[in-house]
This record gives C-alpha cells, sequence and structure tokens, in this order.
C-alpha cells in the first residue's frame, strides 16, 4: 500500500476508533507470525540482509507496520520527517511484505528519476487496485511499457499539446465567467459560507475539465451529480479499501460488503459517464459521414466542443491486443483518472495563491500593475491565455506558489526494475521509491529565505531565475514530479493557473476579511496538502482597468 493513499483525512471519530480496532485484532492475528519470522530470520544468520539498504526504524515483521499504518494524514508526514532526520536523506520503511524507500533529497532524487529513469519508471501493483482492475488502466498506473507509452503519448499530443489546448479555450471563458459571477454574488451576500471560496474553486476546476473530457459544457446540477459520484468513489476506495492491502484472501470474505459498495459506486459513475462518451461516439460517427449532428437540446448542456478527451479515446487502439478498441470499463478509468488528477491538484493550488497574495498586498499589487500593463499593450479588457505568455511576474507568482505550496507533498509512488545503488545503499528490485515532493522545494541550500513567498525569486537576478520545473538538469522544486513519469498535464495544470490568477486579480481585489488572519502555514492532508483554516477573503469588485 502506497503512503500517499494513507495520507487521506477523512474519518469521523467513530471510523477512526473502528480503524483502530482493526489494525489492533489483524495485529493481535499476526503476532505468532512475527515472532516466526523473526526466528527465521535469526536461523538463517541474516542472509537476506545481503543488500545494504538505505537506514530505517527497527520494525516487528508483520505486526509493527501494521501498528505504522493508524497514522493518517499531516501526521504520517511529520512522522517521516522525523525519522529521515534521524537516518538521513534516504529512508527504508517495511510496509507489510513490501519493502518501501524515500527520499528527501533533490540530488539523490535527480539521480533516481532522471540520471537512471528506466529503473524507477515502473509502479507498484496493490491488491487494493487489483481487486478493482485499475492497476493497469490508466496513465498513472500502467506498468511501464507499451500500454502506458499509448496512454501518456495520447494525452500529450491531443490534450496538453498547446494546439490542442487552444481548442479548449471556450470552455475555459465560460468557467471563468462563472467564476467571477459566483464570487461577486458571494460578496454581495456578505461573504457566503465558511469554505465558499475553494469550494467555488474546486468546482469551477471540475466543470472545466468536465468539458474538456466530455466535450460538453454541462449545466451545474450535472457537473455536481458527476463530482460527488467521483468525489464518493475515490474516498470509499482510498479509505474502505485500505485493509485489503493485507491478506486479501482472508479480508474479502470479512468486509465483503465494502466490495459489494465499492461496484455499486463504480456502476453508479458508469451510468454518468456512458451517455456522454456514447455521445461523442455517434458524433464521430455522423462526422465521418460527413453529416454534423445538431447541438443536443437538453436543458443540461450549453454548448458542444470541437474536440475532447473522450475523442482520443476513441481512437485509440491498442496494437498488443489485436489492434483492439478500448472497452468501456477501460475509457471510464482513464475519464476518471482525468478528472480526478486536475481537480483538487489545481483547485488546491490556486487557493494558497491566492491566500498568498491577500497575505502580500504589496505582491498583488505588483502583479495587477502588470496586469493593466498587459491589457493596456493589446487594447483588450480582459486576459487572454496568449496574454499569459507575456506576463513574467504572473509567471514567478505561480511558479513561487507551487515551491511554497505543492498541492501533494509526495508522488505516486515508483517501483524499482531492478537492483540500483543511489547514495551508496542498494535498492532491491521490485521496491517501492517516493519522494518529499515539498522538502525540496524548501531546502536552504537551494534557496534563500525558503519559508518566504517571495515571486521575485524567480525573475532576472534571483535565486530561482530559469529554474527547470522538469527537473531535467537540476530538481530544485518538483511539484509535478520528474524523469519518465513526470505528470503529463504539466501544460494544463500551469496555463490553467496562470489564466485563472490573472483574471481573478484583474476582476478583484483580494483583501483580508475581517477578523480574518490568513494562516499560510498550517496544512492538513486530504486528497491534496490544503489550507487547515480555508482561505476567508474580502473579494472587492474593482473598477475599469
Amino acid at each position: 500500500m502506497d503512503l500517499a493513499s494513507i495520507s487521506i483525512k477523512h474519518h469521523t471519530p467513530s471510523a477512526q476508533k473502528q480503524m483502530e480496532l482493526m489494525w489492533l485484532l489483524l495485529a493481535a492475528l499476526l503476532l505468532p507470525l512475527s515472532f516466526l519470522l523473526l526466528s527465521s530470520r535469526a536461523k538463517n544468520g541474516g542472509k537476506a540482509a545481503s543488500h545494504r539498504l538505505p537506514p530505517g526504524p527497527a520494525v516487528v515483521p508483520v505486526l509493527g507496520n501494521l501498528l505504522w499504518l493508524r497514522h493518517h494524514g499531516i501526521d504520517i508526514l511529520r512522522t517521516m520527517r522525523r525519522l529521515h532526520a534521524r537516518h538521513g536523506p534516504l529512508l527504508t520503511l517495511r510496509m507489510g511484505s513490501r519493502l518501501e524507500v524515500t527520499v528527501s533529497d533533490r540530488g539523490l532524487a535527480h539521480a533516481a528519476l532522471v540520471e537512471r529513469g528506466a529503473a524507477l519508471a515502473d509502479r507498484p501493483g496493490f491488491a487494493s487496485r487489483d481487486l478493482m482492475g485499475l492497476n493497469a488502466a490508466t496513465i498513472s498506473t500502467s506498468s511501464y511499457g507499451p500500454l502506458w507509452r499509448l496512454f501518456r503519448r495520447n494525452f500529450v499530443a491531443e490534450v496538453a499539446h498547446p494546439a490542442r489546448l487552444r481548442l479548449f479555450a471556450p470552455a475555459r471563458a465560460a468557467v471563468l465567467a462563472e467564476l467571477t459571477d459566483k464570487l461577486r454574488l458571494r460578496e454581495e451576500e456578505g461573504g457566503g459560507d465558511q469554505g465558499t471560496i475553494v469550494g467555488t474553486f474546486q468546482y469551477a476546476m471540475f466543470r472545466l475539465l468536465v468539458a474538456m473530457c466530455f466535450g460538453e459544457q454541462l449545466g451545474e446540477r450535472a457537473v455536481r451529480d458527476i463530482a460527488a459520484a467521483q468525489r464518493d468513489l475515490l474516498l470509499y476506495s482510498s479509505t474502505k479499501v485500505r485493509v485489503f492491502a493485507f491478506l486479501p484472501a482472508v479480508t474479502t470474505r470479512l468486509f465483503r460488503g465494502r466490495l459489494r459498495a465499492m461496484f455499486a459506486m463504480r456502476q453508479r459513475l458508469k451510468d454518468m459517464y456512458m451517455p456522454l462518451i456514447d455521445a461523442r461516439r455517434e458524433r464521430k460517427k455522423q462526422l465521418g459521414l460527413g453529416a454534423v449532428p445538431p447541438q443536443p437540446q437538453d436543458d443540461e448542456t450549453t454548448t458542444t466542443l470541437p474536440h475532447s478527451y473522450v475523442d482520443t479515446l476513441l481512437d485509440i487502439r491498442l496494437p498488443d491486443d489485436g489492434g483492439r478498441a478500448l472497452t468501456d470499463d477501460e475509457m471510464i478509468a482513464l475519464c476518471s483518472e482525468f478528472l480526478n488528477g486536475g481537480t483538487d491538484t489545481t483547485s488546491t493550488a490556486l487557493q494558497w495563491i491566492m491566500a498568498e497574495l491577500v497575505k502580500n498586498p504589496a505582491i498583488q499589487e505588483k502583479l495587477h500593475d502588470e496586469i493593466k500593463s498587459t491589457m493596456a499593450s493589446t487594447g483588450s479588457d480582459h486576459i487572454s491565455e496568449e496574454d499569459v505568455l507575456r506576463m513574467p511576474y504572473l509567471k514567478a507568482v505561480v511558479l513561487e506558489g507551487l515551491r511554497r505550496h505543492p498541492p501533494g507533498h509526495m508522488l505516486l509512488p515508483h517501483a524499482s526494475a531492478e537492483d540500483m545503488e543511489l547514495g551508496g545503499y542498494v535498492i532491491p528490485k521490485g521496491t517501492m521509491v517516493n519522494f518529499l515532493v515539498a522538502d525540496m522545494g524548501m531546502d536552504e541550500r537551494a534557496w534563500e529565505r525558503p519559508t518566504e513567498f517571495a515571486p521575485e525569486r524567480f525573475m532576472p537576478g534571483g535565486d530561482g531565475e530559469g529554474v527547470d520545473i522538469t527537473g531535467t538538469r537540476e530538481i530544485r522544486m518538483m511539484p509535478f514530479g520528474a524523469g519518465r513519469r513526470i505528470c503529463p498535464g504539466l501544460n494544463v495544470a500551469t496555463l490553467h493557473l496562470e489564466y485563472f490568477v490573472a483574471n481573478l486579480v484583474r476582476a478583484f481585489e483580494w483583501r483580508s476579511a475581517e477578523g480574518e488572519e490568513v494562516d499560510v502555514d498550517g496544512e492538513k492532508a486530504e486528497f491534496t496538502i490544503v489550507m487547515a483554516k480555508p482561505l476567508q477573503a474580502r473579494i472587492v469588485p474593482r473598477g475599469a482597468v
């Protein structure tokens, strides 16, 4: 089981007690096995330790690791940082029968991910994902090989390429208009409910991704229904399904109801996705016959886009499987990944950046000056996607937000394809390897005053001038990962952040809410690392720029 999946913190007190009782029960059942394993190792004279593993905490086999899994959320990240401080930049943990190594040093991360990229380009398989049939179905979970290359190449060329991204411009403009209307209404009504700002960001990003995925700009009710179904399944599979990582032959019998509930949630999502997928399939068929299908008349659908992610999936053929097309379940898995991968990460980063601009009004004003200058030079009354390419300070603000507040403090785990030497130690084949992303962006050896929010560091003469966010030359920050498994949506995410930050500052002055202190240091783990105290701000509409 990967540490990223156990860092999600959504437990009620009663659920937390049930989980603790479950771990204690399993620990009691497995205690005799632990002593047998210890005895076996002693008799073998330590032959299993022929590899010089990185150091790590001493644990009782199986038992110690089960107790470790009782930690969750920010607690597990803090515990790991304490262990790294004690043992060094490479840390070995044993998670059940699986060996895991975490890396906190940016130089070692570059050596592992970039210099020896192929050796760490695979993903570990998980029993819980096997039960859901997802281990080989998506870009992020597929094993390193032809299928992964096909899926990734399709996404990069057909969605993330600048020429393709321009085809989604109408959807971005529509979402921006709706977002600014909601924020303006929120201010007119006196600030709205607690958490409304980040909730509005999440809805906006999800609505945009739904349009990009299915080629339809759906109404709010339809978007929220899909979001609820998507989040319910993600939350359930990230918490309730954890137990199947241990002794699946036993736990699948003990917790059969959880499997039934999970499959019911998947069916609910399928029932929502398939009409949208079938509509694009029919549209492609009609276009192939030379006819242009009429605009849908359903009151939940407002605009049909000329291009969508689903269109590209319908075109995929699997050469290693007889040239067949993707099945419905495979397309659903890829669509679900598309929506999950870009919603919380982007909305979380957007909230952190806007919070820093509230906290630092001088930086906000400097950014607004650049916005006014850009609009004056183009004669436009808004910031277009082409405009953001000519705004270096905007780019610096976004980069500093990603350095200071990466949405995830760890990457999706990698798996070593072979024995590999790293930092004087040997990482055995099949080891799960992860990286502490946030620590690298806060390294005092790489950054001056790393705890400060200072976009100027990315401007000419700053300590971050010319930084390579992909980590190809050097890793100084890696919010999107690095190496062969770097996030394929990097261009999409940066465009969305720059576009929405620029237009939100163009439309509004963001001030501290009366009696509210903006806390940019408090963190908590949900699906991403979010503000412990969600952003509350006065959003004052600006006059004509």
